[in-house]
């Protein structure tokens, strides 16, 4: 048999499939990670947000450590808690993770 014999009766080669045809299953993967994970993930960040923003004096708050106090005083970063009669403490707002309301 001659070299051309052995080629011609050679498997053919299987076809490269579509490189579009490759990207779509890992482009559905990032969509539904991105739907099922991250996008509510970033709604609720919003509301943590806009509750933490919302924070005014004379509300009821819960830290992040579990003491709960009454805001007498709001600035740009932190909150003055007053948690007993002679017992205030400044907390970062950042440290809020329930506002319960008016005193």
């Amino acid at each position: 048999m001659t070299l051309l014999t052995v080629l011609a009766f050679a498997a053919p080669q299987a076809q490269q499939g579509n490189p579009f045809a490759m990207l779509l299953p890992m482009i559905l993967i990032f969509l539904v990670i991105y739907f099922l994970m991250l996008r509510p993930q970033k709604k609720k960040e919003e509301k943590r947000q806009a509750m933490i923003s919302a924070v005014k004096k004379g509300d009821k708050v819960v830290t992040i450590g579990g003491i709960h106090g009454s805001v007498t005083q709001v600035d740009e970063t932190s909150l003055l808690l007053q948690v007993d009669a002679n017992v205030k403490l400044r907390v970062e707002k950042s440290a809020i993770s329930n506002v319960a309301g008016k005193e």
